[in-house]
C-alpha cells in the first residue's frame, strides 16, 4: 500500500488543498487512489499514536488500521490529510524547531505501518511570516514568549527535515514553498496522487482564483481554454504572467503581528530563508516541487 501523509503545514492553504483532493475523489478512485473522509481516521490515528508512547504497537496494528479506514474499499493509494499531526500552531516551536513533536510522531508512523510505502507531504512558508501566524494563532502575548527564548534567525525548516529524516529515514519527503502555491497548485494535488505532470485534475486553479481579479481570471481561463494543449510548464509561466498584471494586492500582502520585527529584521530571516530552501532541496530523500 503507498500511504500518503498530508500534514501540513499550518497556514499554508491546507484546508483548500484537502477540498480539492476532495473534488478529485472519483476520478482518483479511478486510478486506484483513495481519500478517506477525515472522521474515518484523523481522532483514530491520533489516539493510536498517543497510546504507542505507552505500549508499543501489535505487529498488526497497521493492517487493522487501515482496514478500518478504508472500511472495505480497495485502494492503492490513500491519502490522509492531517494538519494537527504534528501538533496545533500553539506548540509547533519548541527548543527552535518548527514542529518539534514531528520526529517522534514520524517514527511511530514508520513502526506503525513497517509494511507500507509511506510518503509525507509537508509545504514550508518564510519563518518571517510563519512565525508570526502562529503567534496570532496562540496565546502568548509577545513573540520571545511564544517561541520560548528561541532566536528566530535560527529558526530553519532544514533542521525540521533533518531530524525527520535521522527519525524515519524509510519515509519519503515531497515538500513546496507556500510562496509558490499559486503557480505549483495542480502539480502538489497531482504528486499527491501519484500522476504523471500533465495529468489533467479538477481546481486546478482554485487558489489562483483567490487572488487574481474576476476580470484576469476570465482572461487567464479564456487564454488557456485556446491552447488546449499547452504543456504545464509553460502553463505555470502563464499563471506567472497573469499574477503579476491582475493579481489582488490585499491577497498577496501578508500582514505581519510580530511587535519588535524592524523591516530589516524580516529581510534578513527571508534571506535565511531562501538559502534554506536550497539546503532542503539538496536532502536525500526530499522531493522539492517548484515553478
Amino acid at each position: 500500500m503507498q500511504l500518503v501523509l498530508h500534514a501540513g503545514a499550518h497556514f499554508t492553504e491546507s484546508d483548500r488543498l484537502f477540498r480539492c483532493l476532495l473534488r478529485n475523489k472519483e476520478r482518483f478512485a479511478r486510478s486506484g487512489v483513495t481519500i478517506p473522509g477525515p472522521s474515518k481516521y484523523r481522532t483514530l490515528l491520533r489516539k493510536t499514536l498517543i497510546a504507542m508512547q505507552d505500549h508499543p504497537a501489535a505487529p498488526d496494528a497497521g493492517e487493522v488500521l487501515l482496514d478500518m479506514i478504508l472500511d472495505e474499499e480497495d485502494a492503492d493509494r490513500v491519502i490522509l490529510s492531517h494538519m494537527f499531526l504534528f501538533g496545533p500552531p500553539r506548540a509547533c516551536v519548541r527548543g527552535g524547531l518548527i514542529y518539534a513533536m514531528a520526529p517522534e510522531r514520524v517514527e511511530k508512523i514508520a513502526t506503525l505501518f513497517a509494511h507500507d510505502d509511506i510518503e509525507l507531504f509537508l509545504a514550508i512558508r518564510n519563518p518571517a511570516t510563519f512565525l508570526p501566524a502562529l503567534f496570532n494563532d496562540s496565546p502568548q502575548e509577545n513573540m520571545p514568549e511564544f517561541l520560548r527564548g528561541a532566536d528566530p534567525f535560527t529558526i530553519r525548516w532544514s533542521d525540521t527535515f533533518t531530524a525527520l529524516r535521522a527519525a524515519a529515514p524509510t519515509i519519503s519527503i515531497t515538500t513546496w514553498c507556500f510562496e509558490d502555491m499559486p503557480i505549483l497548485w495542480a502539480q502538489i494535488i497531482r504528486e499527491m496522487a501519484g500522476f504523471e505532470r500533465e495529468e489533467k485534475i479538477i481546481g486546478g486553479f482554485d487558489l489562483l482564483s483567490k487572488i487574481m481579479s474576476k476580470e484576469g481570471m476570465q482572461r487567464f481561463e479564456s487564454y488557456i481554454a485556446s491552447h488546449p494543449n499547452m504543456p504545464e510548464m509553460q502553463k505555470r509561466k502563464v499563471i506567472s504572467v497573469f499574477l503579476d498584471k491582475y493579481a489582488i494586492e490585499a491577497e498577496i500582502e501578508e500582514e505581519l503581528n510580530a511587535p519588535g520585527w524592524s523591516e530589516a529584521i524580516i529581510d534578513n530571516m527571508t534571506s535565511i530563508y531562501e538559502q534554506d530552501i536550497a539546503a532542503i532541496a539538496g536532502m536525500s530523500g526530499v522531493t522539492f516541487v517548484t515553478p
